[in-house]
């Protein structure tokens, strides 16, 4: 019933938008005539089913071409915040010519996933620059994670980071301070200065500019990707990924 109201309109609509004015003016229609005129619509409706799935699937594709280029508009409107806010970190090929975003969060299963594929599809293509922006969303031991992650980061650079990340990824079970601390002395960080680092507001500022940036990208779970002006939401194989990523370089 609901679809029925609504596609009357829309059929008239369709039907008439290019008959001249006076040809049909619903507004001046009597309700003797509007009621003749809707069961001829129905009818016609009845004999043709298919016409709404139809009319439904160009509203769809409407919808979607609006939300994708509402999208476009906004990743062009906080680029650098994505794709070069300066506290990042960043892999891969730094000059690539293609730059992927990945928000993600230690505790995710899917973000576990993805890690080898995004590992394969960077080292394998060779051209991609990669950014991670820690976006912890799944309780106490996620804003753990990221907080030993990011200080790691601010304390030790690049190289150390991307150690500590990759052990997290693989980390299940308790993620308490004196574990932290065993994670750092067995890849010979600075245990000491790292854990004194996690509640600094240099490393709640990243995940606070984080969250901001995802609220605005309507971003909501991980992982989720940026691809030059495109979010992709959920976990993608290699390959998939790769066929996007060489759709943006065609695309210029």
């Amino acid at each position: 019933m609901m679809m029925y109201r609504w596609i009357l309109p829309a059929l008239a609509a369709l039907t008439f938008a290019t008959a001249p004015a006076a040809a049909f003016d619903i507004s001046a229609m009597s309700d003797e005539d509007r009621e003749t005129f809707r069961a001829e619509i129905r009818a016609y409706l009845l004999e043709n089913p298919e016409v709404i799935f139809e009319a439904v699937q160009i509203l769809e594709e409407r919808q979607a071409q609006a939300q994708a280029s509402a999208e476009m508009d906004i990743i062009a409107a906080n680029a650098e915040a994505i794709f070069d806010d300066g506290f990042s970190w960043i892999g891969g090929n730094p000059d690539g010519d293609i730059t992927l975003v990945e928000f993600m969060d230690y505790r995710c299963g899917f973000c576990r996933r993805a890690a080898p594929e995004v590992e394969k599809l960077v080292e394998g293509d060779g051209n991609i620059r990669l950014v991670i922006k820690e976006f912890p969303i799944l309780g106490e031991a996620s804003m753990s994670m990221s907080r030993f992650a990011i200080a790691t980061h601010q304390v030790a650079g690049d190289a150390a980071y991307k150690q500590v990340h990759d052990v997290l990824l693989s980390m299940n079970g308790d993620v308490s301070a004196p574990r932290l601390r065993r994670v750092a002395t067995d890849l010979n960080l600075d245990a000491d200065a790292i854990l004194a680092r996690m509640d600094a507001p240099e490393v709640t500022e990243v995940i606070t500019r984080n969250r901001a940036l995802a609220q605005v990208l309507n971003i909501s779970g991980t992982p989720s990707f940026i691809v030059v002006d495109e979010v992709l939401r959920g976990f993608l194989p290699a390959d998939e990924m790769g066929r996007i990523v060489e759709e943006k370089r065609d695309q210029g």
